[in-house]
C-alpha cells in the first residue's frame, strides 16, 4: 500500500500535475494540503476517473486539506475536533478518514507567521489540540498516521542553514516541543530518504534559486503509530515533482507500507 503527502499550494494551478502523478506514481492514499478552493470546487470528478474518491475540507481561497483514496474512505471527520479559531473562524486545516486498512490524518499547520504574531500562539494551541485528538488512535492496534504540512523542521538538521532561520518560527524551541508531545502520544517520525544529495527536504521557496541550489527544508512529516511503522518498507521524498514549471513548492513525501 502507497501512502502519500502533498502541499500542493493550490489544487487549480497543480491539477494537471497532480493528475499525471496519481497516474504515474500508483499512490493508493494521498494527503492534500493547501487547496486554496472551496469544497464544491474540488475536482471530484476529475479523480472519480481515475478511481479516487476525496474527503474534502475546505471553504475558499486559503488553506483546505483532503484525503483521496482508492482503496475505500469511510467515517470521515473534517476539522479538528477542540480545536482552536483564529480570529473568530475555524480554519480548514485537518480532515481524517479510514482508507482500507489504514487511518490517515492530512493536517496543515498553521504557519505561526512570527514569534510575536498571534498565529504563532494559536500555531501551539492547534498543536495541543492535534496531539489530544490522535491520542486514542495513536495508541491503538490499528494502523495510524497524522500526514502533511507540519509548518516546523523538528531538527537543526532538517534545515539548509538553521543561523538563516535565527530568531524565526518553524525551528523555535516550543515548536519542537509541541511535535515532541505529539509523538510523545504514541507516534514516530517515519524519516524518508532523499533522492538526491544527503537530507530528505520536502520544501524549497520558490525565491533565490532555492531549488537548484538545495536550500530546502524537512516541514512535510510522516508521524505514525507503532503498527504504522513496524509496516514501512521504504519511504522517500519524490523530489522530481518539485522540478520543472508550474511545480508546488513543496514535493511528495512518499511511504510504502506491507498491511
Amino acid at each position: 500500500m502507497r501512502i502519500a503527502t502533498w502541499n500542493v499550494n493550490s489544487i487549480t494551478a497543480r491539477l494537471p500535475r497532480l493528475l499525471a502523478w496519481l497516474e504515474s506514481s500508483g499512490t493508493d492514499v494521498l494527503c492534500l494540503q493547501e487547496a486554496k478552493l472551496a469544497e464544491e470546487q474540488f475536482p471530484f470528478e476529475a479523480l472519480r476517473e481515475l478511481g479516487y474518491e476525496a474527503a474534502v475540507n475546505a471553504t475558499g481561497q486559503w488553506n483546505g486539506v483532503a484525503v483521496l483514496s482508492r482503496v475505500g474512505l469511510d467515517d470521515v471527520v473534517k476539522g479538528l475536533p477542540g480545536g482552536p479559531a483564529y480570529e473568530g473562524v475555524e480554519e480548514p486545516r485537518a480532515v481524517s478518514a479510514t482508507c482500507g486498512p489504514v487511518r490517515v490524518w492530512s493536517v496543515y499547520v498553521p504557519n505561526g507567521r512570527e514569534v510575536d504574531h498571534p498565529h504563532y500562539a494559536y500555531k501551539l494551541q492547534w498543536f495541543e489540540a492535534l496531539r489530544a485528538a490522535v491520542a486514542t488512535d495513536a495508541t491503538g492496534t490499528r494502523p495510524f498516521a497524522v500526514l502533511g504540512d507540519y509548518n516546523v523542521a523538528p531538527t537543526d538538521d532538517d534545515v539548509f542553514d538553521v543561523a538563516a532561520f535565527e530568531g524565526l518560527t518553524h525551528v523555535t524551541p516550543a515548536e519542537r516541543a509541541a511535535l515532541a508531545d505529539l509523538r510523545a502520544a504514541g507516534l514516530a517520525d517515519i524519516v524518508p530518504r532523499p533522492l538526491k544529495y544527503d537530507h530528505p527536504y520536502s520544501y524549497w521557496d520558490y525565491r533565490q534559486l532555492a531549488f537548484p541550489k538545495n536550500r530546502g527544508m524537512r516541514i512535510d512529516l510522516v508521524y505514525g503509530n507503532a503498527p504504522f511503522a513496524d509496516a514501512v518498507k521504504d519511504a522517500y521524498v519524490d523530489r522530481e515533482e518539485r522540478k520543472g514549471k508550474g511545480a508546488s513548492d513543496h514535493a511528495p513525501v512518499v511511504v510504502d507500507l506491507e498491511v
